[in-house]
């Protein structure tokens, strides 16, 4: 398949992209790493007739620490999150995420930026940024800046608050404090596909053994990621026993409301959702206190 027909451009400068999604609005969408803006305009899924390539905009490509968390250029590629020590000690759950993402090819081109903005609803990345509750920094017109929430950003399939003339410019995960137990997984049908379900948990314990703060959140039972704060709430204050768990569990599946595809019927997502959030949370358990 080839791409419907477009305009292309490849601005030196943030102000120049900036102004040339002013001027083209809804009709410009933004090529980053491409590994799914592409493969949409091949199907003819997506036709913007004006593609703004960032690629050689400087300063959006890095990694930096600050006030408790690593602060991500959207231009940053998953690889460079997948190899970095820092982000490995600091901020495991981001870096284990990452091996789920596509293949290695995906991963080199890919970008931490893209795919929050392109907002995949079985995306990795959206799923770790709600969990953790990170922010994502917004640039429009003027190179005026907002930060705003997981629960804000994400609407719904491929859907954010992005307006036409604002792009992603960073994204900040928050750093997991020494001891604390975090785990991601997900059911796929073929290890780079994308997850049917996907879980992200962290677990914060206090010295008696009971559960200070817990998070959970979901990918691919929704239009966006699922945070699960029903089942948060049941584990704070316990000491995280198995009928907790299994509580929890329970109460996740129940509260999901998936859409059926030809990968799954909703039924089975919510019968997914329950199990892979009890795993996810015992392997967290496992890693209480063990450091990082």
């Amino acid at each position: 398949m080839k791409p419907a027909q477009f305009e292309y451009f490849d601005p030196g400068t943030l102000d120049e992209a900036l102004k040339l999604l002013q001027e083209h609005g809804d009709d410009a969408k933004i090529l980053a790493g491409g590994q799914s803006l592409v493969a949409l305009m091949n199907f003819r899924l997506a036709r913007p007739k004006v593609i703004v390539d960032v690629n050689k905009v400087p300063g959006l490509d890095y990694v930096r620490e600050a006030d408790g968390m690593f602060h991500i250029g959207a231009m940053t590629r998953q690889r460079t999150v997948e190899t970095s020590a820092p982000i490995k000690a600091k901020c495991p759950l981001l870096f284990d995420a990452t091996y789920w993402v596509g293949h290695l090819a995906i991963r080199t081109r890919g970008t931490v930026g893209g795919t929050i903005a392109h907002a995949d609803p079985a995306a990795e990345y959206p799923c770790v940024l709600a969990a953790l509750d990170g922010e994502v920094v917004v640039t429009g017109p003027g190179k005026q800046q907002k930060v705003v929430k997981p629960q804000d950003f994400f609407v719904t399939f491929l859907t954010t608050a992005l307006q036409p003339t604002e792009m992603v410019t960073e994204v900040r995960f928050p750093k997991i404090a020494p001891g604390a137990g975090w785990h991601f997984m997900e059911f796929s049908r073929r290890h780079g596909d994308f997850a049917i379900v996907g879980v992200a948990s962290l677990l914060q314990v206090d010295k008696q053994g009971k559960c200070t703060d817990a998070r959970i959140a979901l990918c691919g039972v929704g239009g966006s990621p699922f945070k699960a704060k029903t089942a948060e709430n049941m584990l704070k204050g316990t000491d995280l026993n198995e009928k907790v768990i299994q509580a929890a569990s329970e109460k996740v599946g129940e509260e999901v409301e998936p859409e059926g595809d030809l990968h799954g019927s909703a039924e089975y997502r919510k019968h997914l959702a329950k199990v892979l959030t009890g795993r996810c949370l015992r392997k967290a358990i496992e890693k209480v206190g063990k450091g990082q």
